[in-house]
């Protein structure tokens, strides 16, 4: 049987392993871009996201999140951004593009992607990221609360208006939702007997936080044969616009995602790896 002191030795080089894997000897100036997974971080090598220039049919959106990230890569004041609205229309894409294309142009700065799990810990993300001389986009995608979640908007309220645990200077929020609300996924089921409102009105009130927000809607046909067109010549495939139009009727939506779906099944047939 082992002794005290072997046991206490084993135990001792179990927490020094399980420390040199966890977050708190990342280098957060060697990669582009990292995931955060409850209160640990690794690094990713390349950020995939389609170049700019092919996220089409959101031309206001890509200039006025470009002009801000830009503010963020330089390190001057910029704001925290919420991205609302349509499916498939380019959200995620358009901030990971804009990280990428800010990197690109020599901008001090890497992207951040938190699990949904993991925003309680948020604020252990923030005291690692404070005083690094680097740039960060701190990103939540797809955000929406569970019913009963009330500690969630109560900590990115704070966040974002600089209480106690708010993110520190070189670090803005960018949030993606299908809702400008952040809604439950139930809330159009909420029955408040006293005020069905309130719930809705109190996400608002977190959504009026973000300095910059963009909605984000369906494509209409025009659009949507343009994104489409901007793949097809892009990877050099033939199109027929009769046939990418009954492809995203068969769908029922006509979006960014639509049309990749499409451009890849043309490529399939082409023989082309995208």
């Amino acid at each position: 049987m082992e002794n005290q002191a072997e046991l206490l030795g084993r135990i001792a080089a179990a927490l020094e392993k399980m420390t040199a894997t966890g977050s708190v000897n990342t280098d957060w100036l060697g990669a582009p871009a990292y995931i955060w997974d409850r209160s640990a971080a690794r690094s990713v090598s390349g950020i995939e996201a389609p170049s700019l220039r092919l996220l089409r049919g959101i031309d206001r959106q890509k200039r006025t999140l470009t002009e801000n990230m830009i503010r963020l890569a330089n390190g001057v004041a910029a704001h925290d951004m919420l991205l609302w609205g349509a499916r498939g229309m380019g959200k995620s894409a358009l901030l990971r593009s804009a990280v990428a294309q800010a990197q690109s142009d020599g901008g001090n700065i890497a992207l951040v992607q938190v699990a949904p799990e993991s925003v309680p810990n948020l604020p252990l993300l923030f005291a690692q990221l404070a005083g690094i001389p680097r740039n960060f986009l701190v990103f939540l995608d797809d955000l929406g609360f569970s019913d009963g979640d009330d500690a969630t908007p109560r900590h990115l309220r704070s966040w974002l208006d600089g209480g106690v645990e708010a993110r520190p200077c070189n670090v803005r929020l960018a949030v993606t939702s299908n809702r400008r609300a952040i809604l439950s996924r139930h809330a159009s089921e909420q029955d408040d007997p006293i005020n069905p409102r309130d719930s809705v009105d109190d996400n608002l009130a977190l959504a009026d936080r973000f300095g910059l927000a963009l909605g984000f809607h369906n494509a209409s046909q025009s659009d949507y044969l343009d994104i489409v067109h901007g793949y097809a010549d892009e990877y050099g495939l033939e199109l027929n616009e009769a046939e990418a139009l009954e492809w995203a009727r068969r769908r029922g939506a006509r979006s960014g995602r639509i049309a990749w779906h499409f451009i890849t099944e043309l490529a399939g047939r082409a023989g082309i790896q995208l």
